[in-house]
């Protein structure tokens, strides 16, 4: 069974920073893309990020465009998402998401993806 777990979220004060950890098992297939979402309340799911297990290319939204940075580790099949700068507006759940053996997809839908973690709550507040 294809298991995602995020971790890493909690309270951070405006400025600061925050890791992200996205742990996946039971996906055998070895290309596939990582997404990154988000949801505040009363929102929509927003993606902010993905990236290719193929070759760790990455592709970001403007609203999180240099102040996040996707990475992975093979080994450990885990993804991570660095956030810097954090702003109160940053404030939501954060979500990861696989999607592989597919062609048509969109990097920032979350309609794209067919696995989902449960979600970690980032907070950014003084």
């Amino acid at each position: 069974q294809v298991q995602l777990v995020e971790s890493g979220g909690g309270l951070v004060q405006p400025g600061g920073s925050l890791r992200l950890s996205c742990a996946i098992s039971g996906f055998t297939l070895k290309h596939y893309v990582i997404g990154w979402f988000r949801q505040a309340p009363g929102k929509e799911r927003e993606g902010i990020s993905c990236i290719s297990t193929t070759d760790d290319s990455t592709w970001y939204a403007d609203s999180v465009q240099g102040r996040l940075a996707l990475s992975r580790d093979t080994a450990k099949d885990t993804a991570y998402l660095q956030m810097n700068s954090l702003k109160p507006e940053d404030t939501a759940v954060y979500y990861c998401a696989v999607v592989g053996g597919r062609a048509d997809y969109n990097c920032y839908d979350p309609d794209s993806y067919d696995y989902w973690g449960q979600g970690t709550q980032v907070t950014v507040s003084s």
